[in-house]
């Protein structure tokens, strides 16, 4: 086998060995240790988190509402208005 012949082999054994029932074992190797790494970091962002609240309830703050200030402040200022006028009639209706 000549110089070229060789390398050509060499490279074709290392596309086997890399892809694996048409799998590109390197490619997915690659995407799963980022997902892994991505997972704990987001458990680590959960456990700050945790811990805030954690803060903001012994410095007496009603966790749950706090929960529900940060859930309105992702929405829109008209959705937050709709829901409270229809808590509202609600309310009324009920005769609370």
């Amino acid at each position: 086998m000549s110089d070229t012949e060789d390398a050509k082999a060499s490279r074709a054994r290392q596309a086997a060995d890399s892809d694996t029932g048409g799998i590109a074992a390197d490619r997915l190797r690659s995407i799963v240790e980022r997902i892994e790494r991505l997972e704990e970091e987001r458990k680590a962002l959960a456990d700050d988190i945790k811990d805030i609240y954690a803060e903001a309830k012994s410095a007496g703050f009603d966790v749950k509402v706090v929960r529900q200030i940060i859930r309105l402040r992702k929405q829109e200022p008209a959705e937050v208005e709709e829901q409270e006028t229809l808590l509202d009639l609600y309310r009324r209706a009920l005769g609370m």
